[in-house]
């Protein structure tokens, strides 16, 4: 099983092979959302409104570089993503906020959410981008993979908002990371 990480870098120019990865994306989001993850859909969710997230929100944030999206895939499919939302205020062009770290289930306890994350902080820093922020639900698995990569715990908001597949409020937690872009490190 051959993995790989990457920036993901969609070229307009090739419609098929774009049309190919939001599909690809399209399936990892619909099976998460699905099996549970809180990560703003709530079920019933389709394969069309995961397709729909992608091709109208991401991609165009993607184009327009307010948006960067790491990919991880196994033997060239894309099994895994996060993103780093770059559209900060002008008194924060230091500052990102990460989001929607997403496996599909199927490719779960291989190390790919943590992969994931390694890759994004090293985007991150060739972004110029040295405070990270995000957010998620408390107690879930990723809030224990966060904290073991360096993210500090800020604190809990109660009844945040409202699990994929019940109608309970789930509380978040919110972390951040300070990175070193290379110049800062010499």
């Amino acid at each position: 099983m051959t993995r790989t990480l990457a920036v993901w870098r969609p070229d307009p120019s090739h419609a098929s092979s774009v049309d190919r990865e939001l599909d690809e994306l399209a399936d990892v989001l619909h099976a998460v959302v699905n099996a549970g993850a809180g990560v703003s859909f709530v079920v019933p969710f389709s394969r069309s409104d995961a397709r729909a997230f992608w091709s109208d929100t991401v991609l165009p944030g993607v184009f327009s570089g307010r948006r960067l999206v790491v990919v991880a895939r196994l033997d060239g499919r894309i099994v895994g993503t996060v993103q780093l939302d770059l559209a900060t205020p002008p008194n924060q062009p230091h500052r990102a906020e990460v989001v929607k770290l997403l496996v599909h289930p199927g490719a779960r306890r291989l190390g790919l959410a943590r992969a994931l994350m390694v890759a994004l902080e090293d985007a991150a820093r060739a972004a110029g981008r040295t405070l990270l922020t995000l957010d998620t639900v408390t107690g879930g698995n990723a809030e224990a993979l966060y904290a073991s990569l360096g993210w500090v715990r800020v604190g809990v908001i109660p009844g945040y908002a409202r699990g994929s597949t019940t109608e309970e409020l789930d509380a978040t937690t919110l972390f951040y990371k300070q990175v070193q872009t290379g110049e800062e490190a010499t």
